[in-house]
């Protein structure tokens, strides 16, 4: 695996990690059999092609941008879903995150 596949799987763990949240919502404390089953499916395959990204990109980098990229992505599925509107420090909390994980990616220097 190269690097850049190592983040197009990081990109497949980040929406399964996503979806997986956003199934969770829908399962409703797992009361409910399909969502509950479908989340257990999704977390499955995120943690497999977590795994598999790790062996190339250190494990702080690999989490880091999985987390922060996890927390972008399904305040978006709650705002499209679930109608959740974050409100202004939010906002400003995620750009924080995304400025994180750029500076995790472009300017962190760790080794294997």
């Amino acid at each position: 695996m190269t690097n850049f596949s190592a983040y197009l799987t990081l990109i497949v763990a980040v929406i399964l990690g996503t979806v997986a949240n956003g199934f969770a919502k829908g399962a409703q404390g797992f009361t409910l059999l399909i969502p509950s089953v479908l989340t257990a499916i999704t977390i499955i395959g995120c943690m497999y092609t977590l795994s598999l990204v790790m062996k190339i990109i250190p494990i702080g980098v690999t989490y880091a941008s999985f987390a922060g990229l996890c927390i972008i992505a399904t305040t978006f599925i709650g705002v499209y879903k679930f109608k959740q509107m974050p409100d202004f420090y939010t906002i400003i909390g995620l750009i924080l995150i995304i400025a994180g994980v750029l500076i995790v990616n472009l300017l962190g220097n760790l080794k294997n």
